[in-house]
């Protein structure tokens, strides 16, 4: 039985054609990650269906604490599940088994103090956010349901998608995914429409509850129908991590958690600015935003996809191979993110007005989604970078274009377009950032692949 696990696993990183290959491991990962996006955009589109700008800017304001679960998220699931890649291309078993048990334990235990602070401070959480008497009862509605209920299971899913994932098997990860989202698109009508629950922002907030729960019990149901076929452990007795363990999840995981603490303090810098100007902007900020997800998360999917391939190559010293990975993927990632960036140029009125019938929001949100498309075709290159950093175990590198990202650029974009260009400027500060780390990001490539060759060489 080990041989022939050992067989499955070693044939899709070693002897399948490449383009085959990313296709294989990108695809359902996309696929996953647009599902995501529409759910995400189901809360919007919902919430925005009862032409109510204070539910809106509900959901917008808890954007951030949201996407402060990928702090979690990013340190135990993509710190673990890069090293447990690394583990497997030097057929170091155990150690795959102990960084996934290290990693989920640490994770359980993360999202349960993650919850229980969230809580307690609730009213400081809101100060910071930017809610003000018209938005702060529907904001904490919303984040009861997904933060003080709900950080366990949408953190839990995320981390043991990414490791199901790290092994090569993108499609179960996107199962799992998908099956929580779509549950969510259902769910979403019938506790926030009036002709539902009429629940508003916090029937969002309970609808994604709910839906994250379930994503978790499929990916427990799945770990024990594949216990004979899988390295992925959530066994207590094999947390006890090593030295190595350690250095492997740590090296990774927590430049990227800081990475999305960044991004996070980026968001509510830019909420916070929105709201000075009222709450038609910050509601449009937060449409113009979540369309712009798409084309982040399909860069962000193919991105995540690809890193088990090039993190068992990295490790398996297989360079050429690992050379051709990243090449066929910044092609199609460029490709398809360019010619999404033009459409969303020509159509941004038709498709902000999808999401809410509310000319003086629709006029906000055509100006920022036209703004911020015109970095989408820079996105590739600033994604797959970072992921390929990541898959490396270069965390240094990932974490250094984080802090570039948020702290040298665009936050302070942040205060001089606003400043110079009010409110309006606010949605070029992401381009212009994008821009400058994709040539970065293509510089610092070629050195490291260039630094790998010459390392493989030596030995």
């Amino acid at each position: 039985m080990a041989v022939e696990k050992n067989v499955q696993k070693t044939e899709l990183f070693e002897k399948t054609a490449v383009s085959k290959a990313v296709f294989r491991l990108a695809v359902p990962t996309v696929i996953s990650s647009l599902v995501m996006v529409i759910y995400n955009l189901a809360d919007t589109y919902f919430v925005g269906y009862l032409n109510d700008p204070v539910q809106n800017a509900a959901v917008t304001l808890s954007a951030p604490v949201l996407l402060s679960f990928n702090a979690v998220n990013n340190l135990f699931g993509v710190g673990a599940g890069t090293a447990m890649s690394r583990a497997l291309g030097r057929h170091d078993y155990e150690e795959v088994q102990r960084s996934s048990a290290f990693g989920f334990y640490c994770a359980l235990v993360s999202s349960l103090i993650f919850s229980i602070l969230s809580t307690v401070f609730k009213l400081e959480l809101l100060s910071v956010l930017g809610a003000d008497a018209d938005t702060i009862d529907s904001t904490k509605a919303y984040l009861f349901w997904t933060t003080s209920c709900g950080a366990v299971p949408a953190i839990l899913n995320v981390v043991m998608a990414n490791f199901v994932r790290s092994e090569g098997s993108s499609m179960h990860a996107g199962i799992g995914t998908m099956s929580g989202c779509l549950l969510n698109i259902i769910l979403d009508p019938i506790f926030i429409l009036p002709k539902g629950l009429d629940m508003g922002a916090a029937g969002a907030g309970l609808a994604t509850f709910i839906s994250n729960c379930f994503a978790c019990v499929y990916f427990f149901v799945l770990l024990v129908f594949k216990r004979n076929s899988t390295y992925v452990s959530l066994s207590l007795s094999k947390a006890k991590p090593s030295k190595r363990t350690l250095k492997e999840v740590f090296s990774v995981g927590i430049p990227a958690a800081i990475q999305n603490l960044l991004n996070v303090t980026g968001m509510t810098v830019l909420n916070n600015f929105a709201a000075g100007y009222g709450t038609n902007p910050v509601a449009a900020i937060g449409i113009a935003s979540k369309i712009n997800m798409i084309p982040m998360n399909i860069g962000m999917g193919i991105s995540q996809g690809v890193m088990p391939l090039i993190g068992y190559t990295y490790s398996n010293k297989n360079t050429d191979r690992m050379k051709k990975t990243i090449s066929f993927a910044a092609k199609i990632m460029i490709g398809f993110l360019t010619f999404m960036g033009v459409v969303y140029y020509l159509a941004a009125r038709q498709i902000t007005s999808l999401f809410i019938d509310d000319k003086a929001v629709i006029e906000y949100s055509t100006a920022f989604l036209r703004a911020m498309c015109l970095g989408i075709p820079f996105l590739g290159m600033d994604f797959l970078g970072v992921g390929v950093y990541q898959a490396c175990g270069k965390g240094g590198l990932s974490l250094c274009f984080a802090v570039a990202r948020k702290i040298v650029l665009e936050i302070p974009a942040l205060f001089i377009l606003n400043k110079s260009y009010p409110l309006y400027g606010l949605g070029y500060a992401q381009p212009i950032t994008e821009f400058i780390l994709a040539i970065a990001a293509i510089i610092v490539l070629k050195r490291l692949i260039s630094k790998i060759e010459g390392e493989r060489l030596k030995k």
